[in-house]
């Protein structure tokens, strides 16, 4: 048993960890972040005996950024990651990366992914080529098959992996989520032995939506509710096999999404509260998500984080947790314990950085403060999406001059405070030219020096 000594100087097991992440779940679609349609009691008690935190970040506003920001603790624009990845990408996760799995891996952690993948389809770029035991999931979005709303001829069969062969063609996904949560509990009992790393990301509730036979209809509210109630059930389930195998008291678990909800989807899309736009944007809407964090050897009941943080703090922090070593390439993650754990009350980040399109500098949070440079947006400017799985179109809009708002006061982004602070103004584009001359920014032109290139298929493949 792998043992390590950072719990208030206590020698305790190296604790399991399990990461739960949802696709596209917006900030107050779980009752315990205001949610008045659906029931999610595991996820609130989940909460209750843990750390909700109220400014969580997505590191960009789109699947495959945000993953691979999660698993190597980099802005996926350091490391060459834009957008979402379509089946048969040239391009995947650099095996110079570290990910989260290879570290825990080489601490004798077990390691599984079940769910969706989205960091390359190609056999290099296989998870089970980066650190995990075990893979039953897809490889990308559960929309890029042929019965997509749009572009229905545009994608091939959507297939059901196991391990590295495809078992299954997916033209039903209303038991996806159940057959997920099972292989979970498998993972989980079959490792209660050894400390295990389990990443469970639903495919779920990205559209298309699906819900099993058990949860279809039974919210009343629409089958989206349906869909995040049956996500609350996994999580209870999960819970319980803990519980059962003495495991609860020393398993770290971490719920989240990667990022907000695909508004023009319209009533099969989630819900952003008071949070302006949606997934595809840097306003709040787009990446501040929910994030539970339970972990009953440290962290209390009921804590309320407002620090603002962020997917790429995970690698660091896990590292820290297990005793585990970070590779030489620079991350832009954080060691967030100390604050989850409420030792600190000083934010490990000086700000934050929002990025979307490739590698253009959209934004920059900084304590309260979340300054927008010029850039072009998406929005349904007021309208409201459909209730048949059908999207409606975006607008665009050219945000032609810098914009500064106070997220304490004007969570919303309604008031621009730009002329009232020349002050903070000056500070955030000092840090905001520091970050460019790192990584880049598109939008003036620079290219950063410290970048790292995606992985590639060989030419002759």
């Amino acid at each position: 048993m792998i043992t390590i000594s950072c719990f208030k100087d206590k020698q305790l097991p190296s604790p399991n960890i399990i990461f739960i992440l949802t696709d596209d779940l917006g900030f107050q679609d779980l009752s315990s972040y205001g949610s008045i349609i659906t029931n999610t009691p595991n996820l609130d008690k989940l909460a209750n005996e843990g750390a909700l935190l109220n400014s969580y970040y997505s590191a960009q506003a789109v699947c495959s950024a945000s993953r691979a920001a999660i698993l190597t603790g980099s802005y996926p624009n350091r490391i060459g990651f834009s957008g979402a990845l379509g089946p048969n990408a040239r391009v995947g996760i650099n095996s110079e990366e570290l990910l989260i799995s290879e570290m825990l891996k080489d601490r004798g952690y077990s390691t599984a992914i079940y769910g969706k993948w989205h960091l390359g389809d190609r056999e290099e770029f296989l998870p089970t080529r980066h650190g995990f035991d075990d893979f039953f999931g897809i490889l990308y979005s559960n929309d890029m098959w042929p019965y997509h709303p749009e572009r229905p001829n545009s994608y091939p069969d959507l297939m059901l992996y196991d391990y590295e062969t495809p078992i299954e063609v997916l033209t039903d996904q209303s038991d996806l989520t159940k057959r997920l949560t099972d292989k979970s509990i498998d993972f989980i009992i079959n490792n209660k032995d050894n400390p295990f790393f389990l990443y469970l990301a639903h495919p779920q509730p990205h559209v298309p939506l699906f819900a099993s036979s058990a949860f279809n209809g039974r919210s009343e509210n629409g089958l989206y509710s349906d869909v995040i109630e049956e996500i609350d059930h996994s999580v209870g389930e999960l819970m319980k096999t803990l519980k059962e195998n003495d495991l609860h008291e020393n398993t770290v678990i971490v719920f989240t999404s990667d990022n907000g909800p695909w508004l023009s989807y319209g009533e099969h899309a989630g819900l952003t509260g008071i949070f302006r736009e949606g997934k595809g944007t840097t306003w709040e809407g787009g990446q501040r998500v929910p994030c539970i964090v339970w972990y009953p050897n440290e962290i209390n009941p009921n804590s309320i984080i407002s620090d603002p943080l962020m997917g790429i703090d995970w690698l660091p922090t896990f590292a820290s947790l297990t005793g585990g070593t970070l590779s030489i390439n620079k991350i832009d993650g954080k060691n967030i314990w100390e604050t989850l754990t409420k030792q600190s009350d000083e934010s490990p980040h000086e700000a934050l950085f929002f990025y979307y399109h490739t590698n253009s500098l959209h934004g920059v949070r900084y304590g309260d403060w979340k300054m927008y440079f010029p850039h072009k947006y998406r929005t349904l400017n007021g309208r409201i999406g459909k209730d048949d799985g059908q999207p409606i179109k975006y607008e665009y809009i050219d945000l032609k001059e810098m914009e500064l708002y106070n997220l304490k006061d004007d969570p919303g982004e309604t008031i621009n405070l730009y002329a009232n602070h020349p002050e903070i103004v000056k500070k955030i584009k000092l840090l905001a030219d520091k970050k460019r001359e790192e990584i880049g920014d598109d939008l003036k032109g620079i290219t950063g020096l410290e970048n790292r290139p995606i992985g590639t298929v060989d030419k002759n493949q």
